[in-house]
């Protein structure tokens, strides 16, 4: 789970299975705060005007949202669904206007919470969106937020812009009749890239890249790639998309061209590669090789590697500058 940072910059939270929430300050290295407010956390959100951090958990299944400075609770809301069944929370994002929006796994639901006034969210829920909504981005504009469906063919959208318009299924048919493979780890809908008029996302259970139109929201192709996706990242400015892969096809690198659509280049880093995080403008890509113990640092231009730190089996990289965009 990746942690969140404060608009200084100086704070991460950091969210921990064991329900905990820790305020840890970066410039020192020591924990500012800590509190345990669930039994099992996912991933958080801070709210547009940087004062609540909120908290989504799978035990017991729900939001809790605190005092950004304090740590204090400040709101509790409990993930009970339709269908009376409290569910997990997954897809926590936050969107503009001090909201935050989420879904419900086990009861098929995504609810936007409207914390204006932190002491009384106004909750707006969406029932029967489909099957198993797994994890959700919010696009980079803040005006999208759709959710992936583990237990059938699509995704849910939400326009935010819109909501009384309710839920509106896309990709419904993307895959039907198709067997599909092995799924060893689900993607990351955060790591999905959005490049000009087009969401390139990574096919659940398909060796392929998907593209869709922003404007329809409808398939318009797809990338065969070497494995199955696991992020699909823009690097800033949009021209390329880089690509890793789930087991047993992990120690690769793919880049896209966006205008293309054809993949330009392929690396073989090394053993487990889990995550890249691009610099702020792009001209460097970090990605972690949790195997062979190694933080690799590429040109993205060039595709060069440039240099490589010691590090012991890394992860999820997550700059800074991440304090300042939309869902991150």
């Amino acid at each position: 789970m990746p942690p969140l940072f404060f608009r200084d910059e100086r704070f991460a939270y950091v969210f921990g299975r064991d329900g905990g929430l820790t305020k840890v300050d970066i410039l020192s290295g020591e924990i500012d705060k800590r509190v345990i407010q669930g039994g099992n956390s996912i991933g958080g959100a801070i709210s547009e005007d940087g004062t609540l951090v909120a908290v989504s958990n799978y035990e017991p299944g729900g939001v809790k949202i605190f005092n950004a400075q304090t740590l204090e609770l400040v709101a509790d809301i409990p993930a009970v669904g339709a269908n009376g069944m409290q569910s997990k929370v997954v897809g926590l994002v936050d969107a503009p206007d001090n909201r935050f929006v989420f879904s419900l796994y086990e009861s098929d639901e995504i609810w936007i919470a409207d914390v204006s006034d932190p002491a009384a969210p106004q909750i707006t829920k969406f029932t029967d969106i489909g099957r198993g909504p797994y994890d959700a981005l919010i696009t980079p504009d803040g005006r999208h937020y759709i959710a992936g469906l583990f237990g059938e063919d699509g995704m849910a959208l939400v326009d935010l812009w819109y909501p009384e318009k309710g839920v509106r299924r896309i990709l419904d048919n993307y895959g039907r009749g198709e067997e599909k493979l092995p799924v060893y780890k689900m993607p990351h809908l955060e790591g999905w890239a959005i490049a000009g008029d087009f969401a390139f996302v990574p096919a659940v259970g398909h060796n392929q890249v998907i593209v869709v139109d922003r404007k329809s929201w409808q398939q318009v192709g797809k990338i065969p790639v070497h494995g199955q996706p696991i992020f699909v990242m823009a690097r800033p400015g949009g021209r390329h998309m880089w690509v890793n892969f789930a087991y047993p096809n992990n120690d690769t690198l793919q880049v896209i061209d966006t205008e293309s659509q054809e993949i330009i280049k392929t690396l073989k880093p090394g053993k487990a590669v889990l995550h890249m995080e691009f610099t702020p403008k792009g001209d460097k890509v970090w990605a972690s090789v949790r195997d062979d113990d190694q933080v690799q640092i590429y040109d993205t231009k060039s595709f060069e590697k440039l240099d490589q730190l010691p590090v012991e089996k890394p992860s999820g990289i997550f700059f800074t500058n991440r304090a300042h965009t939309i869902g991150l």
